[in-house]
């Protein structure tokens, strides 16, 4: 049974929701078969609940609907635009100066060209005549050229045991070499199995050995660290160290 003040919140919601037909009808045929109040309380008392938080999921929607668009990177443009008056620059940048809403983008029209937002925070908000269409494609075309021209950045890994023998060692150095003479970092792992976990040492050895071979070619960027069952290295290529060497790793001799 609910108290008197649910009772209360009850009986002002129902005031306020008999106004709609809808949940008029709804009401009526569930205490239609309801001959004790207490019993047709609680039941109106369990509708209403329901339909109110019918209507605060509708609402939380539509809020988060409108905080999408509202976060949209993306201007507005042409009739998208609300504001009342804008400072309009035209489309060659000149200044034109204020302007209703309605003027300016009949100013827009009458050149076949979009009347776009670009200052929404300004007071009054700026807005400018341009092609958007050319405008965004322009945009895509300079973000793909900048995306090409990033320096892309690869990281290697090559995996060492602490008891490596030399003929695996120098194999391996030489894989690492050569992802450095292509640019990229290498990763040097250093896995430990059962009792090597004991001897820590070794794999720091074989670390210290390979930093030493390569220190014409590389740089050690972040030091020796053990992670678990692993240890782990990086290492990254000196700038211009590799401009004397062939693919066979041996010095290129000049020919006179």
């Amino acid at each position: 049974m609910p108290s008197n003040r649910a009772c209360g919140i009850l009986l002002q919601a129902i005031k306020r929701n008999l106004r709609v037909p809808t949940f008029r009808r709804r009401m009526s045929s569930c205490l239609v078969a309801q001959k004790n109040t207490a019993t047709a309380i609680a039941v109106s008392y369990a509708f209403v609940t329901r339909m109110l938080c019918v209507q605060l999921r509708v609402f939380y929607s539509t809020t988060e609907e409108v905080d999408k668009i509202a976060k949209s990177n993306e201007p507005r443009i042409n009739e998208a635009i609300t504001t009342p008056t804008c400072r309009l620059i035209g489309v060659d940048g000149s200044q034109l100066g204020l302007f209703g809403i309605r003027d300016a983008q009949r100013v827009a029209d009458e050149q076949n060209l979009d009347l776009v937002e670009i200052a929404p925070h300004a007071n009054p908000p700026v807005c400018r005549v341009m092609d958007y269409g050319k405008y965004k494609y322009e945009q895509a075309i300079k973000a793909k050229a900048a995306r090409k021209n990033q320096s892309k950045v690869e990281v290697k890994e090559m995996k060492f045991r602490p008891k490596i023998d030399v003929g695996d060692y120098e194999t391996k150095k030489g894989h690492v070499m050569r992802f450095l003479k292509k640019g990229a970092r290498v990763k040097i792992t250093i896995m430990f199995r059962g009792r090597e976990m004991a001897h820590p040492e070794q794999g720091l050895n074989v670390l210290e050995r390979l930093a030493a071979d390569l220190k014409p070619y590389a740089t050690v960027e972040s030091q020796p660290k053990m992670e678990g069952r692993n240890m782990h290295m990086t290492v990254a290529p000196i700038k211009g160290a590799f401009d004397n060497i062939d693919d066979k790793g041996a010095e290129k001799t000049e020919t006179k």
